[in-house]
């Protein structure tokens, strides 16, 4: 057998261990010709070249609008939701970064996310680890096979063992929302009409700090409970930034880094703050939903939920002055990312909020 780029083996060759590894180099099996007989499929030539190169690992800096996904997360063998990995995995494969393999088996990869985020949740600072071929322009070529509300801002060399879950000390988030979501209930103005005053501002911020600090959080997330030890997190800063307009909407801001944050935890968060602003219930209860008592607390929308950045300050302190390997603060694709927030997630919570009314709707159920 005469192995042939293209073509496949049509005969037997001679019994030999050459001629067998000689066909085993360039066929795959598994394509099914017209005529309905198996025929032998032949792996891309990027990936036959890049065998002989060692994969590295690397991180890479993602931003993405979330609308319309199932979260961040990949179900490998499930096609019925779609998610942000499905998206970045046919990208690598298409870039010639990883083999096709890899792509139904992510561990072969080494691969990890900083956070898991949930469905039509946003991101502009992302980080994914990962150990690819590193090919020429590979930040260019991934982004050719990507959509353009889904983009690789940047990527860098890390240590063998580096995995972006276990390395990240905190992680930022952010929550857009109009402002008449802190409108007292029995008020009778116009939600579009409402403007913020520093008076309630100021209410805002000062329940919002009494978040900082470790605090058992079971009453916060699902199926934990109040002597679970994973329930307990630490709350770094949080608060509500000044008001702006846009789209005929005010609308405010509110930044909260942690250590990290379970499933539901922030959007009921901010939801107990509103329910306490709005006047449906006491103060206290923000302290009591950290005590062993049941607290049933409201979960706000979704949609104004992004993931700012990521932090690696350990990892940096330890390897970003080594001269070997970078640190991981992305200052140089900050202009990058505030793009990217203005141009696909802004515009996609404010239009969607206009359309859809989340935040209305749910002030009312």
């Amino acid at each position: 057998c005469v192995p042939i780029i293209g073509t496949a083996c049509n005969f037997d060759p001679p019994d030999t261990k050459a001629t067998r590894k000689a066909c085993a180099l360039q066929e795959e099996p598994g394509a099914v010709e017209e005529n309905g007989h198996t025929a032998k499929r032949f792996k891309p030539d990027h990936e036959e070249q890049n065998k002989k190169t060692p994969k590295r690992k690397v991180v890479l800096l993602m931003a993405y609008s979330g609308k319309g996904y199932h979260g961040m997360q990949r179900n490998v063998g499930s096609s019925q939701f779609k998610t942000i990995e499905d998206e970045l995995v046919q990208a690598l494969v298409g870039a010639g970064c990883i083999p096709e393999n890899h792509a139904e088996e992510m561990k072969k990869m080494s691969f990890q996310r900083c956070a898991r985020t949930d469905k039509g949740v946003s991101a502009a600072g992302q980080v994914v680890s990962l150990k690819i071929w590193l090919i020429d322009n590979v930040v260019e070529k991934i982004n050719e096979h990507l959509p353009s509300h889904i983009r690789i801002l940047g990527l860098k060399r890390v240590t063998g063992r580096f995995n972006s879950k276990n390395s990240c000390d905190a992680r930022t988030y952010s929550y857009t929302l109009p402002t008449f979501a802190f409108l007292l209930k029995d008020h009778e103005t116009q939600e579009e009409s409402f403007r913020l005053s520093q008076e309630t501002l100021g209410r805002v911020n000062e329940l919002l700090a009494l978040y900082k600090g470790t605090h058992n959080f079971h009453n916060f997330t699902s199926q934990k409970g109040p002597w679970d030890p994973s329930a307990k997190r630490y709350i770094m800063e949080m608060h509500c930034e000044p008001p702006f307009q846009q789209g005929g909407l005010e609308l405010a801001v509110i930044k909260v880094k942690g250590q990290s944050f379970m499933m539901h935890q922030i959007r009921k968060m901010i939801g107990l703050v509103i329910a306490v602003v709005k006047g449906y219930a006491p103060m206290s209860v923000i302290e009591r939903s950290w005590g062993e008592e049941k607290v049933d607390i409201p979960k706000a929308p979704g949609l104004g939920l992004v993931l700012e950045r990521v932090h690696f300050e350990k990892y940096n302190r330890r390897f970003g002055n080594d001269g070997l390997h970078e640190s991981l603060d992305w200052a140089e694709e900050e202009s990058k990312i505030e793009s990217f927030k203005k141009e696909h997630i802004y515009p996609t919570i404010i239009q969607t909020e206009i359309q859809e009314k989340s935040m209305s709707t749910w002030l009312t159920t």
